[in-house]
C-alpha cells in the first residue's frame, strides 16, 4: 500500500471510524490525507505495521518531548487548550518539516504499545475463572506481548464496577492502598462481578520483542504517546500503574520469538503454581502462520504442562472451538465491531477445554461477563 491514494484513504477511514472521541485526531487524519508529505511519512512504516495510530503516536511523542511547540497548543496532554482550527495545518507542517528524521526513525522501528491498564477490568475476573477451572490458588502469569507489563499488576489495582442499578461494586486492591491505579468500568451483566475466590499472583513475567522499562523516561513517554491526547484518566492510570509496577517483583524478557520462549518459562517455574498465559489484543498483530504456531504451542503445553490460556481478542481470533456468545446491549455510542471476546482454554480430562468468559470494550470501559 504505497500508492498515495491508498494511504490517503487509509487516513480518512481511520479518522472517520476510529477517532470519534478524539476531535484532534479526526482533524489530523483529514489534514494528513490531503498532504502528500504526510502520506509519504506514513509510507515509511513497514507494511505489516502500517497503522495510522502509529503515525499519530509518533507525532504525539514529539509533542510530549517538547519538540513541537506549535502542535502542543492543541494537545491537552501537553497542557494545550486550543481546539482544531485553521492554524492546525501550519503547526502540523512545521512539526513534520523539523522533526522528519525523528519521525521516520520512530515509524520504521516503533510499534504502538498502548498497554491499556483498564483491560484489568476483564483480566481480573478472567484470572479468577482460570483459578476456579484449574482448582489452583497460586498463579504464575505470563503476559505475552506485554509491552511494559503493566497488566502484571492487575491484582493490585482498585477495580470499581458500576452496575445497571447505579450501584458500585469494588474488587481488587483495598480502598486505602496508597497510589493504587483505579479502573472504573460499566458492568453490563445481571449478576454482580465475581467475588475474590482467594487466588493470588505468585509470579509475574512478561514477554515482548521490545519490552518497555517504565523506569526509562523516554520509553515511558512512548507509552504515553500511544494514548489519546484528551484522555487524562488514561494518562493518570498509566502513571500510577507504572509507579506500582516498579515496586512489584516481576520479570520482563525480550524475545525475538516469544512463542518459542513460552516453553522455557514453563520449565523454570517452581512446583505448586498454576501457569497462566495471557494474550490481550496481541493476536491481531500476528500473521496466520504465527497464530497457528501459537495455538499449537499453547495446546501442547496445556496437555503436557498444565498451561491455561486467557485470551482477550476480536472473536475471530479468540474463540477456537466455540461460536461467540451473543453480545449484550451496548451503552450508547459504543460499537460492536471492536468488542473483545474473553476466552479460557485449560487442560481437562486429557483434552483442551475452552469456555467463553465474557465481552469487554477493548480499553475496558465496559464488561459483560457470562
Amino acid at each position: 500500500m504505497d500508492h498515495p491514494e491508498e494511504l490517503s484513504a487509509l487516513l480518512r477511514r481511520f479518522g472517520r471510524e476510529e477517532c470519534a472521541q478524539e476531535p484532534l485526531y479526526v482533524a489530523l487524519c483529514g489534514l494528513a490525507a490531503d498532504d502528500a508529505r504526510l502520506c509519504a511519512l506514513l509510507a515509511e512504516v513497514p507494511p505489516e505495521q502500517r497503522k495510522v495510530n502509529l503515525l499519530l503516536a509518533a507525532l504525539h511523542e514529539r509533542v510530549l518531548a517538547g519538540a513541537a511547540p506549535e502542535l502542543a497548543a492543541y494537545y491537552p496532554s501537553a497542557g494545550g487548550e486550543r481546539t482544531p482550527d485553521a492554524g492546525l495545518a501550519a503547526a502540523l507542517a512545521a512539526c513534520v518539516e523539523r522533526e522528519w528524521p525523528a519521525l521516520v526513525r520512530q515509524l520504521r522501528h516503533g510499534a504502538t504499545q498502548t498497554n491499556e491498564v483498564a483491560r484489568g477490568a476483564a483480566i481480573w475476573p478472567a484470572l479468577g475463572a482460570a483459578a476456579a477451572a484449574t482448582g489452583a490458588r497460586q498463579l504464575a502469569l505470563l503476559d505475552f506481548g506485554c509491552s511494559a507489563g503493566l497488566n502484571l499488576g492487575v491484582d493490585r489495582y482498585r477495580l470499581r464496577y458500576r452496575c445497571g442499578d447505579g450501584g458500585w461494586h469494588e474488587r481488587g486492591a483495598a480502598r486505602d492502598e496508597h497510589g493504587a491505579a483505579e479502573i472504573e468500568a460499566l458492568w453490563l451483566s445481571a449478576a454482580p462481578p465475581p467475588a475474590d475466590t482467594g487466588w493470588r499472583l505468585a509470579l509475574r513475567h512478561g514477554l515482548d520483542p521490545a519490552p518497555v522499562d517504565v523506569a526509562d523516561p523516554v520509553r515511558l513517554r512512548w507509552l504515553q504517546a500511544c494514548l489519546w491526547p484528551h484522555d487524562a484518566r488514561r494518562r493518570e492510570r498509566l502513571a500510577r500503574a507504572a509507579a506500582q509496577l516498579r515496586t512489584l517483583p516481576h520479570a520482563l524478557t525480550r524475545a525475538d520469538d516469544c512463542i518459542a520462549a513460552i516453553g522455557p518459562w514453563l520449565a523454570g517455574l517452581p512446583a505448586g503454581v498454576q501457569p497462566v498465559l495471557l494474550t490481550s489484543w496481541v493476536l491481531y498483530y500476528l500473521g496466520a502462520a504465527e497464530l497457528a504456531r501459537l495455538r499449537e504451542t499453547a495446546d501442547r503445553l496445556a496437555l503436557g504442562h498444565g498451561l491455561a490460556w486467557i485470551c482477550g481478542e476480536l472473536p475471530a481470533l479468540s474463540a477456537q472451538l466455540l461460536a461467540p456468545p451473543p453480545l449484550p446491549a451496548l451503552p450508547p455510542g459504543e460499537v460492536a465491531s471492536s468488542a473483545t471476546l474473553w476466552t479460557l482454554r485449560w487442560p481437562q480430562a486429557g483434552r483442551v477445554a475452552e469456555r467463553a468468559l465474557g465481552w469487554s470494550h477493548p480499553h475496558g470501559r465496559w464488561v459483560a461477563w457470562l
